[in-house]
């Protein structure tokens, strides 16, 4: 008893326990199996990949999804809850996607970790296409056409870019964008895209697009009363019903309907900010394969027992 007391909870090595009890280290090695033979010392060893195993069972049975992949993450920073699940969608997409592929990806600094943490496959016959409009002063972490890039890049395929902003002020100005051929042609391919990469983003202070002066001061009322999350800059609320149509009108880019018609639509996102974004976004149907940490994992599904 005194062996495996000063080695597993004092943490004295062998040869200290020796000094200690006046006998050979041989002996105490024997001692502290005999501990563990008679059941004084039992040792259990949690690891979190089993664990992270059952949630991604949990959430495919819980939300009907096609696929789901839990990154464990050592800390609920979001910074780092960014990096691993970027990590994660990035390996799997490089599983996913094959010759003949067209590949959509929105932005932000989710996005821009899993296109950051992309490897090299060489696709044949396939594209890259950006699935909204962008802001016009963002940086480089959640920058549409850095991330698009390192998409292309990743594939060795031709990036198409959307230079137009998130949202415009009145309809008409998107109708007349529309009728441009380059621009038609390029909501046309994120339209047809069989694979689309994208994230969920929450109405905080902080949001970038809350930031980005496009919205009405009536409009980001609603918004920050009735809005749990976006996908593509259309907001939507926990039901996963749109909830401005009006400025959901004037947005530019693929519509969240269109996202249900996908053979993959991947949604990757986590953190605690995101809970909400992501259990509406799984109401809406808008991902059939998510990309979340095991925290953000748990929460969901307590959420959905609620």
């Amino acid at each position: 008893m005194e062996a495996a007391k000063l080695y597993y909870q004092l943490d004295y090595s062998q040869n200290q326990i020796a000094d200690a009890l006046g006998v050979s280290r041989p002996t105490v090695s024997r001692l502290l199996q005999q501990a563990k033979a008679e059941g004084v010392v039992t040792i259990e060893i949690k690891d979190p990949t089993e664990d992270v195993e059952v949630l991604r069972c949990m959430l495919r049975e819980r939300f009907q999804l096609k696929n789901v992949v839990v990154a464990f993450t050592p800390t609920y920073d979001d910074s780092v809850v960014k990096r691993y699940i970027g990590q994660a969608a990035a390996a799997y997409i490089m599983e996913l996607v094959k010759d003949g592929d067209t590949i959509g990806a929105s932005w932000g600094s989710t996005m821009y970790q899993v296109a950051l943490h992309m490897k090299t496959k060489s696709l044949n016959n396939s594209f890259v296409v950006q699935l909204n409009g962008g802001v016009s002063d963002a940086d480089i972490l959640i920058s549409p056409s850095e991330i698009v890039h390192l998409f292309g890049k990743a594939f060795n395929v031709t990036p198409y870019f959307m230079y137009l902003p998130a949202i415009v002020d009145h309809i008409l100005v998107k109708q007349a964008m529309l009728t441009d051929r380059h621009i038609r042609r390029v909501m046309d391919m994120g339209q047809s895209a069989n694979v689309a990469v994208f994230t969920a983003g929450s109405p905080t202070p902080d949001s970038v697009l809350i930031n980005s002066n496009y919205m009405r001061s009536e409009e980001l009322e609603t918004i920050k009363t009735r809005a749990v999350g976006d996908i593509c800059s259309r907001y939507y609320d926990a039901d996963g019903e749109i909830c401005l149509p009006s400025l959901n009108e004037r947005t530019v880019g693929i519509e969240l309907a269109d996202l249900r018609t996908k053979e993959h639509a991947i949604l990757v996102a986590g953190g605690a900010s995101k809970v909400n974004a992501i259990y509406g976004a799984l109401r809406g149907k808008y991902g059939n394969t998510l990309v979340t940490d095991q925290i953000t994992a748990k929460a969901l599904l307590k959420k959905s027992d609620l």
